[in-house]
């Protein structure tokens, strides 16, 4: 690291759990956030100012105006522009010296496998199950960690669901892919502003300790925000034996 760099994240070297290694670690770190909206605002501005080296912003949607609401990386000016292409900017002028790449695609599997493999840590910030499951997939056929994050009305949740732990879940094993309900959507039932910032800043630290190997992550916990009380409430969640998508690939991974 250069002079100015220890001087920007002297914050973080000056914790015993960071320090320069660590710091040198999210340098040369690549995240992969899959949308930029409500939950990939707060979580990809909080990885660009942490120094993560390369970030790369998958989201298929232009800025509009009602995203403004609660989607703290757009601004008015780029109302209309390509998400990512809005995130890019306000990333870059909170930390000009990561890279991001900006993906104005939808992330189907193609694209997830491709990313994912480069991946060192996922973040689910999209807004729809079956994305997720494709995510999820995506995750576990590479052994990736995933940062899943989820937020409609006043209620949000979180969790880590990293495969490369033998006994932790998948989404799969907790959200099964042929579960029927009837899917909830921001532009249809709203969502409270600064739920997405919550939950956003927690897939951001989650990640990030992830990325510096820190021992507690979320893995094997489903954390629930109920915003109007300000209350949590936590399932603790276990593997399923018969998971369609992680059972037979999580049995050749730790064979």
């Amino acid at each position: 690291m250069n002079d100015e760099q220890l001087l920007r994240y002297s914050r973080h070297i000056f914790l015993d759990e960071i320090g320069i290694e660590g710091q040198q670690r999210l340098l040369t770190s690549h995240a992969v956030i899959i949308g930029a909206g409500g939950l990939g605002s707060p979580a990809a501005l909080y990885l660009a100012s942490a120094g993560v080296g390369h970030i790369t912003l998958v989201d298929d949607d232009d800025v509009d105006l009602t995203n403004l609401q609660r989607q703290i990386v757009h601004t008015v000016e780029r109302v209309g522009s390509p998400k990512v292409e809005s995130a890019a900017k306000g990333l870059a002028a909170i930390n000009p010296e990561v890279r991001v790449t900006a993906l104005r695609q939808r992330a189907d599997t193609a694209l997830l496998g491709r990313l994912v493999a480069s991946a060192c840590v996922v973040l689910d910030c999209s807004d729809n199950f079956a994305t997720r499951q494709a995510i999820n997939r995506a995750c576990v056929q590479h052994a990736k960690p995933l940062v899943a994050g989820a937020a409609i009305g006043f209620d949000g949740q979180i969790s880590v669901y990293d495969s490369r732990q033998a006994a932790a879940p998948c989404y799969a094993c907790v959200f099964p892919p042929d579960s029927q309900f009837e899917e909830a959507r921001c532009a249809t039932m709203g969502v409270f502003a600064p739920l997405v910032g919550v939950i956003g800043s927690m897939q951001a630290a989650e990640a990030l300790k992830l990325l510096l190997g820190m021992p507690a992550s979320l893995a094997g916990r489903l954390q629930m925000l109920d915003g109007r009380r300000m209350e949590w409430s936590e399932i603790l969640v276990q593997a399923d034996p018969a998971c369609s998508v992680c059972s037979r690939l999580k049995d050749s991974l730790h064979a």
